[in-house]
């Protein structure tokens, strides 16, 4: 079998032409995509309430129970000489239940004896559904780690391209090298792609057994690929030229390229990479020739404060856009035009198109309403930096298009960085279906399943918990503004870490929160440690140490995601960590991302939401009645009560998630429409 042929693919379903091995993206007609709708929302649904996913794979189990009866008694030796072997047979055969059972259960005892510890039942159940390209969700603290080692090694072994995905270069690193002892006991050798790895690294890394990459190191090296070949990239191209030459080399060092293919992928945190950052498509930019300079982004600043908010634009918080009004273009045409007839220069000036700069104001208008620093962004080392939302960590080397960074790098008075021009751009729903085989891994998927099966192909299965769950999730409180709110978590903060000696985690949306209840708890003079986008260096250090008897952690968001809170001692008999959601999310999803930090493996856990109606869900997705709401007397007194509090968070949450899908939807539909667009060209992407 040929490398990918494994994998269950035939010629056809490959893009021809390309300069190594990837999934051909073809558009389904209307009725299989109408199908898949369908399919995805109800008979799916059915199928996870009657438990029906995780009956599949019968015959696996049955022959994974005798399999590792058989692996406890053989020598080491003979578990990797029996271990290749298998690959072998994997590579003719496919992933058939009887061969992976016995190749899993090698692994476990392998993993036994190098690492000191056995996969639990649910992470063979993990890792046999991640051999057959699904979406697992387990819960945090069920070893996710552990189990994607196991189809990893199974499919290296049937000597095929594995590359593994996390949300960033830390976690990449710490898994490589945590499982490493496991690859090297198989003989099969280990790449990791992070951040400032030179090229020749880069391509050394991707040529190992299974490589471990951030999603986004990983999208930069793809893009870099394609542009690197140029219009050599192309189906039309790539053929003209195998015509010309058949003995010409299509990849490798000669073609400049650093990856391999794309065969198999597992992807850790796979709602993260998935929807959270499905939003925004990943682009290869250079430095145009003509852009405008720092004065033009000062002066479009000054115009756009000058402006009248009634009068000539309108600010939507919920597409994070400002739209002028037609007043706005008369007004600017008057204000720009007696500049424009003294300057020199004024036929070359962007001030000159009336397009450019009613660009240019809007764009400095939304640099001064809709982007707030501390929230989107924070200043580091004289540098604006963007903070992703989803997790609260900072992207260094992410920069917003068409001027909007530099506008406000001129807003915030640091140096101005070079603007950008697109080379290539791509978005990660068409990325990750270019692999022969994908598969992911998180802890909350259902609420997105539909949306994964409808643009990624993948069914979401859900595997049980090893150890009962012991969390506890007290009822959600709701005050009428932000003051009173910091105020409660602050004193549930004293209870639970002062008087009680238990960890206390609380979560925020953003760094300025976190700064907000910061100041609030050294006002209750409550010793504390902060994890935003600020600290995210440290992150790993705080995390780790978060679950310490009587400590107190803020972080925003997600920051920390990825990494186990282990309890202190003491920490079990006072009840575990207890987790305080300051602020709804846009989805519940994310709620349950931070709640699941306590109560892991069995151990005992207890979380509150304690929220206000100026928190930024309410008054983007409710703002008048929330409005309303906080100003009523019997409100400020007791706060909102629970059946209302449910029926506001229901509304707003399905408001958000529901635009959010628009948007990813409408990235991903706009994105095929320039692939389409430049592959006429004969550009490729």
């Amino acid at each position: 079998m040929s490398d990918v042929a494994v994998l269950g693919v035939t010629p056809a379903d490959l893009a021809p032409g390309r300069p190594y091995v990837e999934r051909d993206e073809v558009e389904a007609p209307w009725y299989d995509r109408l199908a898949v709708g369908l399919w995805s929302r109800l008979p799916l649904t059915l199928r996870r309430l009657l438990g029906a996913n995780v009956q599949a794979g019968s015959r696996y189990q049955r022959e994974l129970a005798l399999a590792i009866e058989e692996a406890a008694g053989l020598s080491d030796q003979v578990l990797c000489s029996q271990a290749r072997a298998l690959g072998s047979r994997l590579r003719r055969e496919g992933f058939l239940p009887a061969p992976s059972a016995r190749c899993f259960a090698l692994i476990g005892e392998a993993a036994h004896r190098v690492l000191g510890q056995r996969p639990y039942p649910t992470q063979y159940r993990a890792a046999w559904s991640l051999l057959q390209g699904t979406l697992v969700e387990m819960a945090t603290g069920e070893g996710k780690t552990f189990a994607a080692a196991l189809p990893a090694i199974a499919v290296a072994l049937a000597r095929v391209p594995v590359h593994v995905v996390t949300v960033n270069d830390y976690l990449a690193s710490r898994d490589a090298q945590t499982m490493g002892p496991l690859y090297a006991f198989f003989g099969l050798r280990v790449g990791v792609i992070v951040n400032g790895l030179q090229k020749g690294a880069r391509r050394t890394a991707y040529s190992a057994d299974v490589t471990y990459a951030s999603n986004k190191e990983l999208a930069f090296d793809y893009l870099r690929d394609r542009a690197t070949l140029g219009e050599r990239a192309s189906g039309l191209h790539l053929s003209l030229e195998q015509l010309r030459d058949v003995h010409r080399p299509l990849a490798g060092p000669e073609a400049g390229v650093v990856m391999r293919g794309l065969a198999y992928c597992i992807v850790d945190e796979a709602d993260s990479v998935f929807v959270d950052e499905a939003r925004t498509p990943l682009i290869l930019s250079t430095q145009p020739k003509h852009a405008p300079a720092a004065a033009d982004y000062e002066r479009a600043l000054g115009l756009a404060a000058a402006m009248d908010p009634q009068a000539h634009y309108n600010v939507d918080e919920r597409t994070r856009r400002v739209r002028l009004k037609p007043a706005a273009y008369e007004w600017l045409d008057a204000a720009v035009q007696p500049a424009l007839e003294t300057e020199d220069d004024a036929e070359t000036s962007v001030w000159a198109s009336a397009r450019a700069r009613e660009e240019l104001v809007q764009q400095a208008l939304a640099a001064s309403l809709l982007y707030l620093r501390d929230r989107h962004y924070v200043l580091t080392d004289g540098k604006v930096q963007i903070v992703d939302e989803a997790t609260g960590r900072v992207m260094p080397d992410r920069a917003w298009e068409r001027g909007l960074h530099q506008m406000i790098e001129a807003k915030e008075g640091v140096v101005l960085t070079g603007q950008r021009e697109t080379l290539a751009r791509i978005t990660y729903q068409r990325l990750f279906r270019r692999y022969v085989r994908l598969a992911g891994m998180t802890g909350t998927a259902l609420e997105v399943a539909s949306e994964i099966r409808r643009v990624y192909g993948l069914d979401v299965v859900r595997v049980p918990l090893h150890r009962r769950s012991q969390r506890l999730v007290g009822p959600a409180r709701c005050y009428a503004d932000a003051a009173a709110k910091w105020h409660a978590v602050a004193v549930a903060a004293r209870r639970q870490a002062v008087k009680r000696q238990r960890p206390v985690l609380i979560g925020t949306r953003s760094v300025q929160a976190s700064e907000q209840i910061s100041a609030v708890l050294r006002e209750h003079g409550i010793e504390h440690v902060v994890l935003n986008a600020k600290q995210d260096q440290d992150e790993a250090a705080i995390v780790a140490q978060a679950g310490q008897a009587g400590r107190v952690t803020v972080a925003t968001n997600m920051a920390g995601r990825g990494t186990d809170i282990v309890l202190g001692p003491g920490v079990v008999q006072a009840g575990g960590l207890h987790v305080i959601l300051t602020e709804f999310h846009e989805s519940r999803r994310i709620d349950r991302q931070l709640i699941g930090r306590c109560g892991r493996q069995g151990d005992p856990g207890t979380a509150q939401a304690l929220v206000a109606l100026d928190d930024e869900l309410f008054v983007a997705q409710l703002p008048v009645f929330s409005k309303w709401l906080a100003a009523r007397s019997w409100v400020r007194r007791s706060g909102v009560p629970r059946w209302l509090l449910a029926g506001l968070r229901w509304l707003a949450q399905r408001r958000a998630e529901a635009h959010q899908g628009e948007v990813r939807l409408m990235t991903l539909q706009h994105d095929q429409q320039l692939a389409r667009l430049l592959s006429f060209s004969g550009r490729g992407e």
